[in-house]
């Protein structure tokens, strides 16, 4: 158990590093930008190859920025000169040579959005965009084909804790029988597949927030794009007021739309990493074995188990000095963070760490300013009589079982 648990502290550092995916990236492309930068902001060109070379050096840096097609690619090229041209002739070198160096970094990154908007638009329109992945339709193929897995995983992540808890729940039942023996690999087991369960229900909390996302950017773009044809129609020319914005919004829009599919790809990684975890318990505990541990036992999920106890609920009148919260009297009642993952507190303590899905319709107690949920009315009421002792019960536990084998169900972690 203990390479599954090594597995797991690794994981835990890689989903902390996603919250930085992003910026890394941005921070990366920055660095790789800064060499032609300094070309173009430190050069004192006077003649005119060398102002023709500066201007190259910009169309060069205007597709580098964007990401759209190859600096090396003549027809790219072709595409972005002419549209730089349009919002920059190189006529104007001389005053931008002029500029202060900040005011020069500054006025290359707005020309890259201009000529961005400029190409997408053009793109659209059926009349360039050479070299432009359409992105919005690759993310849109691609989440759905993300989310196959990461369902299928989940799944079978989540029938396996419920054949290791309907053993567990026998073992302690029955004592007498004889598997005592299998009763700390069994939970470190369950606690090890509840945390699998749970990183996957993160990593498709976060496909799912990015259909949405890429969903109104499609709508968002589209808007941009019908309103930029409204105003250009079939003018000539038109105030530099009125467009820009425009391309500087579809500029910004698909610079989202290429962050969500490096998150996309980032997530799709992580989720192969986590496959290796179901079958390192698959070893542990095969099929055979595991029939043998569940012979007579009958195996419910977390929904089975909270629908027995539907309609039944805490008497607040038994109760005089105890908060009890109810989802019909409690707003948010469903964004209320429930302590231990929201797995039955008097069961965790009374049991030595078994794991039951708490109903929070039954009420959820608030001690301390923090909530917990549980099983059984039963247990509601016995936890409740004493919290601070089944709490600090608890605590010694995770210090004891958990604490040297996995950081991540130390008391901080599970309890948060």
């Amino acid at each position: 158990m203990r390479i599954i648990f090594g597995c797991n502290i690794t994981l835990l550092k890689y989903l902390s590093f996603s919250v930085e995916l992003l910026n890394e990236q941005h921070r990366i492309l920055e660095a790789r930008l800064a060499p032609v930068s300094r070309e173009i902001t430190d050069n004192r060109a006077r003649t005119r190859e060398e102002l023709e070379s500066i201007y190259r050096k910009i169309v060069s840096y205007v597709l580098l920025r964007s990401g759209l097609g190859s600096p090396t690619d003549i027809k790219v090229v072709r595409e972005a000169t002419a549209a730089l041209q349009s919002v920059f002739p190189q006529t104007e070198l001389g005053v931008f040579l002029s500029l202060s160096k900040k005011d020069k970094e500054r006025q290359l990154k707005e020309l890259t959005m201009i000529v961005t908007g400029i190409r997408l638009f053009n793109k659209d329109c059926g009349k360039g965009g050479e070299g432009i992945d359409d992105l919005p339709a690759i993310l849109n193929e691609a989440i759905p084909a993300a989310t196959q897995p990461i369902d299928a995983e989940l799944r079978a992540s989540q029938d396996l804790a419920y054949r290791y808890t309907a053993v567990l729940e026998m073992m302690c039942e029955s004592p007498h029988r004889n598997i005592e023996a299998r009763l700390s690999m069994l939970k470190e087991a369950l606690f090890n597949v509840r945390q699998h369960e749970a990183f996957l229900c993160i990593i498709l909390s976060d496909v799912i927030t990015c259909a949405q996302e890429v969903e109104m950017m499609d709508k968002q773009f589209a808007a941009q794009i019908e309103q930029l044809k409204n105003t250009v129609q079939a003018k000539t020319a038109v105030p530099t007021s009125q467009v820009f914005p425009i391309f500087l919004a579809l500029s910004n829009l698909w610079t989202s739309f290429q962050d969500e599919i490096l998150l996309l790809s980032f997530l799709t990684n992580l989720t192969v990493s986590l496959q290796q975890f179901l079958g390192i318990h698959a070893q542990l505990f095969p099929d055979d074995v595991m029939e043998s541990l569940l012979e007579g036992v009958t195996v419910k999920s977390d929904e089975q188990r909270i629908k027995e106890t539907i309609g039944i609920k805490v008497n607040i009148s038994d109760f005089k000095e105890q908060e009890w919260l109810f989802p019909e009297t409690t707003a948010n009642f469903d964004q209320l963070l429930i302590q231990y993952r929201g797995f039955c507190a008097h069961t965790l303590a009374e049991k030595d760490g078994l794991l039951l899905p708490g109903n929070p319709a039954i009420g959820i107690l608030k001690h301390k300013e923090k909530y917990y949920t549980f099983s059984s009315k039963e247990s509601a009421y016995v936890f409740s009589k004493t919290p601070d002792i089944f709490i600090q019960l608890i605590g010694e536990k995770a210090k004891e079982c958990w604490w040297q084998h996995s950081p991540i169900f130390s008391p901080e972690k599970f309890c948060g």
